[in-house]
């Protein structure tokens, strides 16, 4: 397997604004230095895949509105490389859009394909899990997702269910899946933690261009061929008018719906790279250092008195101080600021309106 037929591809097509008023809808986290680390989560993808794709095979997938956003924080990235979903269709026809496109240039490319808002703490042990995980793909037709060593009982992700029975035979880290379960509540998700077999889902997968073809042409013939149609116009003056007319005639379907839970071949790369999802200000708390007392401080010049289980945000600010506070979030963006507790924190969509 030579590196040049390794693919990236960059989900970046997301709306969320949890992070507000750091995000919004028209800025969300992918493109928003969360961690006060002077690189965006964005960005901070694309850094831990270097010396895994070479940078011309790097591929991003977004919105129309924020394709020059990408263009702004990932200048290395080809204008062609940059696809510009017309409308929201979810994560299979993103994946089919980038997959057909890829195909027409490099029949023999090895995709790994990632969302642009995650963390990993530990990015040597996840440059060789995907490694690992393409050297499995470029040699079988296996569809590869990565599964996450649970540590604790988490209602925010979904779960894969591993059968450990036996592990395959070229990779001792991988086997097969035996089912993918939505986020559980709190009860189910203490008895997944207890049973060893289920993992976290990440969101991230790994396949070969044909493998991940076939797949969609085998389970979603309808969204298949609308890029089969497109083959005439990728790489072309043609291609985004092309796009613009037929990508919303796609259905709205997930990746995990469309394929995941309807092919044979699914396997579960086990790992363990201190991965996030970071879809809440709890879960950047919960993955960030935290001082004495257990408060996160992201900013040049925090004072903290008397306050615990905090997180504070404010990147901006020359200088703050805050006393007297338990479990809240304190962030500051543009002239906004938002002081609200930690366990309140669904209600931020209310404020931000």
């Amino acid at each position: 397997m030579s590196m040049n037929d390794n693919h990236l591809v960059i989900m970046a097509g997301g709306v969320g604004s949890r992070f507000w008023p750091m995000s919004t809808t028209d800025y969300p986290k992918q493109f928003i230095d969360v961690l006060g680390c002077g690189r965006t989560l964005i960005q901070l993808t694309y850094d831990r895949f270097a010396g895994i794709c070479p940078s011309e095979n790097i591929w991003v997938v977004t919105s129309d509105k924020f394709a020059e956003e990408v263009k702004n924080q990932l200048p290395d990235i080809a204008d062609d490389h940059i696809l510009r979903e017309p409308c929201r269709r979810n994560t299979a026809p993103c994946i089919a859009y980038v997959s057909w496109k890829i195909k027409a240039q490099n029949p023999k490319a090895n995709m790994v394909v990632t969302p642009s808002d995650h963390i990993v703490m530990d990015v040597k042990e996840f440059q060789r899990v995907i490694e690992s995980a393409l050297k499995f793909t470029a040699k079988s037709d296996a569809i590869l997702t990565l599964g996450m060593t649970p540590n604790r009982p988490e209602t925010g992700y979904g779960y894969i269910e591993a059968d450990l029975s036996f592990p395959s035979n070229s990779n001792r880290e991988i086997y097969r899946v035996d089912s993918f379960k939505e986020k559980p509540d709190l009860a189910t998700a203490e008895k997944y933690l207890r049973k060893n077999s289920f993992f976290w889902n990440s969101g991230i997968f790994v396949w070969n261009v044909n493998t991940i073809v076939n797949a969609l042409r085998v389970y979603q013939p309808a969204i298949s061929k609308v890029f089969e149609r497109m083959l005439p116009f990728y790489f072309t003056d043609m291609e985004q008018q092309m796009i613009n007319e037929q990508f919303p005639t796609c259905e709205s379907i997930s990746i995990d719906y469309a394929i995941m839970e309807k092919a044979d071949e699914i396997f579960v790369f086990l790992a363990s790279f201190g991965w996030s999802d970071l879809g809440t200000w709890g879960s950047l708390h919960m993955n960030s250092a935290k001082d004495a007392n257990n408060n996160v401080l992201i900013g040049s010049n925090i004072n903290m008195y008397e306050s615990r289980n905090c997180i504070v945000h404010t990147t901006q600010e020359k200088k703050v101080v805050v006393q007297g506070l338990d479990g809240y979030i304190v962030a500051e963006k543009n002239n906004t600021l938002l002081v609200c507790r930690l366990s309140e924190e669904q209600r931020i969509k209310d404020f931000s309106e």
